[in-house]
C-alpha cells in the first residue's frame, strides 16, 4: 500500500527576523534562528512546501544578513507566494528574479572579498605605523560612533548604555555630541544631531566582509558631513572588525575613547559562531585597544583581561553601568501592565532581558515551577512576568511546561524601551539570575538590568557572581544566591514573597544605593575625567 501523501496547509508562515510589531496573519510565526536551527537538523524537511504564503520580516530591506540564504529558506517553505516585508511597509517578492540576482551578487562579492582583506591589511599596517598628536578641544562636540551591525534594537542592555551615555554627553559637554550610527537609539534625546551612516549593499551575504567594509563608509560618511568642522574627541563602542575611530582620530588629530564590552572573538567562538578570519578581527581589536586613549570597560575582569593581552592599565577606567534614576523610579505606575495581563491580584516575580546564554532565564523558569511544586498554595496568588524575547526563551518555556506551571507565568515579548520602566513597576520582585561564563572565565558583565532594577526601588533576588555580588550587598540592597543554582533561587524566593516587609526595605536600600553611585551622569563624569587626566 502507498504511503498517503502528506496535505499541503492553507494558510501562512511568518518568518521574523528582527523585532518588528506584527499585526495577526497567518497561523503560524517563528523565527529565523529557530527556522535556521530547524534547517541544520533536517527537522525542516516537513515544512517544505508546507504553507500557502511565506513572508519574512526585517527590520529594513537595505540590512538584511545573509539575504540570498535567507530568501531561499523562506521560499522553500511556500508552495504559493512568498516575500520579504520591513518596518516601513516595504515588500520585495521573492520571485526567480529576484533569487538570481541575488545569487549573481553573491558570486561577485565572493569573488572580491579577499580584496577587501588585502585592502584592510594594508590600512592596519599603515595604522600600526603612523603616530601622531592629539589635541582635546572642550569648545568642540564630541563625535559618538555605534558601528554595530545590529538593526531594529528597540530595547536591551547596548541600548541602554547607548543613549545613556549619549544623553549625558549632552548635559555634562559644553558642546552637544554628534552621533554616527548604523540605526536609530530608541531612548535616545531627539536634540542631538544624528546621522545614520549608509552601508551600501555590497557583502551583506559575507557579515564579516560586511563589517570590515563599514570601516570606508563611516570615514567617507563623517568627511562628508563633518568636512572642517572641529571635534573634542571620538567615542566608539567598539564593534566586531571596526577601527573607524583610529582611523578619524588620527585625521582630526583628536583622542579615541573605545568602549570595550568584552572581546568579539571570545563572544562569537562561546555565544555565537566562531569567525572565519579570525587573526584579522584580532589584529583590529587589538589595535583599537593600542591606539586608545581611553579603554572603559564594565568590570574588573575585563580590565584584568586586557592588562594580560599587554594593554596598559593605566588607561582602562573600570566603569560599572548605570541608569537614569528619573526614568526609572519608584513613582512609575505598573497598574496599566498588570491590568494588561491580568495580574491584578497577584504577587508578580518579574525579569527582563533579551534572554541571552548568561542571563539564566531558564534557571528562573525552572525555580518558579520547584517553587510552586513545592508550595502549592502560591500556585492561585503568584505568577511569573518574563519581560522581552531572545535564544534562551523555547528552553525557558519547556522547564515551565515541564513542571506543569506555564499557565502561571506570563511571557510578554519583546516590549520598547520606552516601555520598559512600567513592566518593572508592576512586579513585585525582580530576579536577575545571571549564570557563570560556561568555559570557566570570569563573568565579566555589568547588567544594566541590575541597575534598572535597583532604581525602580523593587526588593531583588541576585546571582551573587563577580560585579552582582559586588554592586549589592545580601540582605541590604538585595538577596544574593548561588549562580547557576535554581533550588537556591527557590530559596530566595520563598523568602522574599513571605516578607513584605523585607521586600520594602531592600528596595528603598537599592534605591538609595544606585541613585548615589550607579547613574549615567555618575558614569560618564568619569570617562570625561578620566580623558582630561589623560590628555593634560
Amino acid at each position: 500500500m502507498e504511503p498517503r501523501p502528506r496535505p499541503l496547509r492553507d494558510d501562512g508562515i511568518t518568518v521574523l527576523r528582527s523585532a518588528v510589531p506584527l499585526e495577526p496573519w497567518g497561523s503560524r510565526t517563528t523565527t529565523f534562528d529557530e527556522l535556521a536551527a530547524a534547517a541544520r537538523t533536517k527537522k525542516i524537511l516537513r515544512q517544505l512546501c508546507r504553507y500557502r504564503d511565506a513572508r519574512l520580516v526585517v527590520h529594513s530591506l537595505d540590512t538584511i544578513t545573509r539575504p540570498l540564504a535567507s530568501m531561499l529558506l523562506v521560499r522553500a517553505l511556500s508552495h504559493g507566494s512568498s516575500w520579504i516585508e520591513d518596518a516601513s511597509g516595504r515588500r520585495l517578492k521573492i520571485s526567480l528574479s529576484e533569487l538570481s540576482t541575488r545569487l549573481i551578487r553573491y558570486l561577485r562579492d565572493w569573488t572580491q572579498h579577499r580584496d577587501v582583506l588585502r585592502e584592510v591589511s594594508k590600512h592596519l599596517d599603515e595604522l600600526d605605523r603612523r603616530r601622531g598628536e592629539r589635541r582635546l578641544v572642550t569648545s568642540a562636540p564630541p563625535l559618538y560612533l555605534r558601528t554595530d551591525l545590529w538593526f531594529g534594537l528597540q530595547s536591551g542592555g547596548s541600548v541602554s548604555h547607548v543613549s545613556g551615555v549619549l544623553n549625558e554627553f549632552a548635559r555634562v559637554w559644553p558642546v552637544a555630541p554628534i552621533l554616527f550610527t548604523t540605526d536609530s537609539i530608541p531612548a535616545a534625546r531627539t536634540d542631538i544631531e544624528r546621522h545614520i551612516v549608509p552601508l551600501g549593499p555590497r557583502f551583506w551575504d559575507f557579515p564579516e566582509i560586511k563589517s570590515v567594509s563599514s570601516n570606508a563608509a563611516f570615514e567617507a560618511a563623517a568627511l562628508r558631513l563633518l568636512g572642517d568642522r572641529k571635534i573634542a574627541f571620538i567615542y566608539q563602542r567598539y564593534s566586531l572588525n571596526n577601527y573607524a575611530g583610529v582611523r578619524l582620530a588620527r585625521r582630526y588629530a583628536v583622542p579615541l575613547v573605545l568602549e570595550y564590552n568584552g572581546s568579539e572573538i571570545w563572544l562569537n567562538l562561546h555565544w555565537g559562531r566562531p569567525l572565519r578570519h579570525e587573526a584579522l578581527s584580532e589584529r583590529v581589536e587589538l589595535l583599537d585597544l593600542r591606539v586608545a586613549d581611553v579603554v572603559v570597560v564594565v568590570s574588573d575582569p575585563m580590565k584584568n583581561e586586557l592588562v594580560a593581552r599587554g594593554i596598559d592599565g593605566e588607561k582602562v577606567l573600570v566603569n560599572p553601568n548605570g541608569v537614569d534614576p528619573d526614568r526609572y523610579s519608584p513613582d512609575i505606575d505598573g497598574e496599566g501592565v498588570r491590568k494588561r495581563y491580568d495580574l491584578a491580584d497577584h504577587l508578580v516575580v518579574g525579569f527582563i532581558g533579551t534572554f541571552g546564554p548568561w542571563h539564566g532565564a531558564e534557571v528562573l523558569t525552572e525555580a518558579f515551577a520547584q517553587l510552586l511544586r513545592r508550595y502549592p498554595e502560591y500556585r492561585d496568588c503568584l505568577r511569573l512576568l518574563m519581560i522581552g524575547d531572545g535564544p534562551t526563551l523555547p528552553e525557558a518555556r519547556r522547564r515551565l511546561a515541564a513542571g506543569d506551571v506555564l499557565d502561571a507565568a506570563v511571557f510578554t515579548g519583546r516590549t520598547s524601551q520606552e516601555e520598559g520602566p512600567a513592566h518593572l513597576a508592576a512586579c513585585d520582585i525582580l530576579v536577575s539570575p545571571h549564570v557563570p561564563n560556561a568555559d570557566g572565565t570570569p563573568f565579566f558583565g555589568s547588567p544594566t538590568k541590575l541597575f534598572e532594577y535597583m532604581a525602580i526601588g523593587k526588593a531583588i533576588v541576585a546571582s551573587d557572581l563577580d560585579q552582582i555580588g559586588e554592586v549589592l550587598e545580601h540582605d541590604r540592597t538585595g538577596w544574593l544566591v548561588r549562580p547557576g543554582d535554581a533550588e537556591a533561587l527557590t530559596e530566595g524566593l520563598r523568602t522574599l514573597i513571605e516578607d513584605p516587609e523585607r521586600r520594602s526595605r531592600l528596595g528603598r536600600a537599592a534605591r538609595d544605593e544606585v541613585v548615589a553611585k550607579y547613574t549615567w551622569n555618575e558614569h560618564t563624569r568619569k570617562i570625561i575625567e578620566k580623558l582630561r587626566s589623560r590628555c593634560a
